[in-house]
């Protein structure tokens, strides 16, 4: 009897050993990621990243300030593994502050030389942005506004109340076109001028992407954001002219993290490895996102804004990533500029 019981025991622990086995097999094939580029590009990416793979990708999307918000309010216990996308200050804030830890992408060498460079090894660049104006010229022509050409322009009164730009707060496109200015004019000046282009904004929005929709049904008849986010509605019909201001113009190079302290690291690193992937930077065009990918054996849609068709100040990465001098531009914004009257 005592030897059927000790058989019978040793039987249920294997069983139960077996189970818990698959609990944490079943853990070890999926990974959470952290997502900010748009919605259609977050939604594709699980499906071909685990037909690819086998591994079940969850998503959160959330901007790129909320986001690093987010992983700072979670460093003790992290929920994502990766962080895929949106502009790169933040992604280098992250890493700056110990929330981020950099992985040498295994096809790291294929990745364009100059996006390298730029933000030398505290993340992943997967892809380039150009920050531009759009313009709706049907609200233009029925309101009888002049031609806007540089970034200059924006401040004249003519255009009261039409203006969308995301807010710096909880946007990396925002916090690009601060950067931008400041490079092009120097700081003061640069607040100068986004002073005077307060009151023709209608609303600074949550999302940097958002700024389209007012332009796109005619709301707004000016938006700032990249120019990729514009191409798609674009081409979906909606009347938006996008025009590269005189003075020149900044641009986002897109983060790709690690998380520091993630359960995942395994599956995050094939992640990392599959999201730079000639296969898996393709899916963005194809989502209506038309960023220049930074694999150069990627194929390029023809609707891809070039970087060398503009006039692209040199913004330094690491300079406005490093929070002890983007946290207090984003300060000054909040109590200088948002405040306002309009």
């Amino acid at each position: 009897m005592r030897k059927k019981i000790a058989r019978r025991g040793l039987v249920m622990g294997a069983l139960a050993l077996a189970a818990a086995a698959g609990i944490v097999s079943a853990q070890q094939k999926q990974v959470n990621v952290l997502c900010s580029v748009t919605l259609p590009w977050c939604e594709a990416l699980g499906p071909a990243f685990q037909k690819e793979t086998g591994i079940k990708l969850n998503f959160v999307r959330l901007s790129t300030a909320e986001g690093l918000a987010r992983i700072r309010a979670e460093k003790a216990n992290p929920t994502f593994d990766a962080w895929f996308g949106g502009t790169g200050d933040p992604h280098y804030e992250a890493w700056s502050n110990g929330l981020t830890t950099f992985y040498k992408v295994k096809d790291y060498e294929n990745l364009r030389r100059d996006l390298r460079f730029a933000v030398g090894l505290s993340y992943v660049p997967i892809y380039q942005g150009i920050l531009g104006i759009g313009i709706n010229p049907n609200v233009f022509k029925a309101k009888n506004l002049p031609a806007v050409k540089c970034w200059s322009d924006l401040t004249k009164p003519v255009y009261k109340g039409q203006i969308q730009i995301a807010n710096p707060n909880t946007s990396g496109t925002a916090y690009t076109f601060i950067t931008t200015l400041i490079t092009l004019m120097g700081e003061d000046k640069a607040f100068d001028l986004m002073a005077k282009m307060h009151p023709n904004v209608s609303e600074y929005t949550r999302s940097g992407v958002a700024p389209r929709v007012a332009l796109g049904n005619g709301s707004a008849a000016i938006g700032i954001q990249f120019m990729h986010d514009m191409v798609e509605f674009k081409k979906q019909g909606f009347p938006i002219q996008i025009i590269a201001p005189c003075e020149g113009t900044g641009y986002e190079i897109g983060g790709l993290s690690l998380i520091k302290g993630t359960r995942n690291m395994e599956n995050a690193k094939a992640f990392m490895d599959w999201a730079i992937s000639p296969a898996a930077q393709s899916i963005g065009p194809k989502t209506g996102a038309y960023s220049l990918p930074s694999n150069i054996k990627t194929p390029v849609d023809d609707d891809t804004p070039n970087p060398k068709d503009f006039k692209l100040v040199t913004l330094d990465a690491k300079k406005w990533g490093n929070p002890t001098v983007r946290d207090p531009l984003i300060k000054r914004w909040t109590s200088e500029i948002f405040p306002l009257p309009r």
